[in-house]
């Protein structure tokens, strides 16, 4: 079989559906990726993948997307693929859609977050949900990482049939590792003895990953030391949080260190302590199920995503989105106890094991594609 995967960025790609992409190929199947253009598709393309570059955007411009649409049906009516499989809000909009226009004979769909799920003025939610609901209509197989989407996509009429599916990784490559930690933090200069706690955060720099409200509450938690990776997308939208950094630098000194993009996230998180991730939205984060598979306790915001993922009290702690004072004694009480950060990581790292191994998500997902 042919199938085409199509996402809006290499960062998805690369990190998201590489892994679905390899299973696929092991299966027999012809598989090509589509998305914009990108370093991070170095990879996919040693592996002998072929990928094919388009002019997607990350807005709702009209002209952008109309664009974008052409240069996919274009493509889609020349390859004649038997299975399009879109990903995203709106790169998997256009996908389902020129698909359709084209008779690909199986079309389908996973869900990585609504945008009517996400703060926003009503008009775009509102559309959001028109074109969910249209969508839906042409989608033969619909799929989302949480249980939560799966139940909005069912209530809301989007499509009869949702199967949340989940997010995987794999514990081969996450998981506790006691060279890569005193090598790390040898690089880091984080004292595996008399220093204090490392708390670590991954996700790309814009505002809704709640970093300021990171930033701020690391200044409650004496003696830890954050280490944020990540960086922005040439794609990403807002504000680049100068300020925010500029006055944590200032008040954290030595205890914040800004790593950018690193490809060694795995043995990142074999030297820190604590993960945290305080999303205003999510869909099912990668970057915790990752921080669990390492036996980290995980710092969370009680959201759509999340909550799936982190027990209260028993693998992390979740807290309100957007606050600051929950997040800061949330930090500081495990920052604190060293027993009930190894005791919170453990479980989370049994619970990682049983519900996100990547091996069974992705057979899982193949299965329901038939394939």
């Amino acid at each position: 079989m042919r199938i085409c995967q199509v996402t809006n960025v290499d960062f998805s790609l690369r990190h998201f559906l590489l892994p679905l992409m390899r299973a696929a190929r092991e299966r027999g199947h012809e598989v090509v990726g589509v998305c914009a253009e990108g370093p991070l598709l170095d990879l996919p393309r040693a592996e002998g993948f072929r990928i094919h570059s388009l002019p997607f955007a990350r807005s709702l411009n009209p002209l952008a997307q109309g664009r974008a649409f052409a240069a996919l049906r274009g493509f889609l009516a020349a390859e004649k693929f038997d299975l399009v499989h879109g990903h995203m809000p709106i790169s998997g909009l256009l996908a389902r859609a020129a698909a359709r226009s084209v008779g690909t004979p199986q079309i389908a769909y996973t869900c990585h977050g609504f945008l009517f799920n996400q703060p926003g003025p009503a008009w775009r939610r509102h559309l959001s949900l028109a074109l969910e609901r249209a969508a839906g209509r042409i989608t033969h197989t619909y799929m989302t990482v949480s249980e939560e989407e799966a139940g909005d996509a069912r209530r809301l009429g989007i499509h009869p049939n949702p199967i949340a599916i989940g997010n995987g990784r794999n514990p081969a490559i996450f998981r506790p590792d006691a060279q890569a930690r005193a090598r790390v933090r040898a690089e880091l200069g984080a004292d595996l003895g008399a220093g204090g706690p490392v708390v670590m955060g991954t996700a790309r720099l814009v505002r809704h990953k709640g970093w300021p409200e990171l930033l701020r509450a690391m200044r409650d938690v004496p003696g830890a030391t954050l280490w944020v990776v990540g960086e922005r997308l040439a794609s990403d939208h807002g504000d680049e949080m100068e300020e925010e950094f500029t006055a944590a630098e200032a008040a954290l000194g030595p205890r914040l260190k800004l790593l950018g993009y690193r490809p060694d996230v795995a043995a990142l998180l074999a030297a820190a302590d604590i993960f945290c991730l305080p999303s205003h939205f999510e869909g099912l984060p990668m970057s915790i199920i990752e921080a669990m598979l390492t036996a980290l306790p995980v710092v969370a915001t009680d959201i759509r995503g999340p909550r799936e993922q982190v027990v209260d009290g028993q693998t992390g702690f979740l807290v309100p989105a957007g606050s600051t004072p929950p997040l800061a004694q949330a930090l500081a009480r495990l920052a604190a106890d060293p027993g009930l950060r190894a005791a919170m990581g453990e479980a989370g790292r049994l619970r990682a094991l049983a519900r996100f191994d990547e091996a069974r998500v992705v057979s899982r997902t193949l299965d329901i594609l038939r394939l």
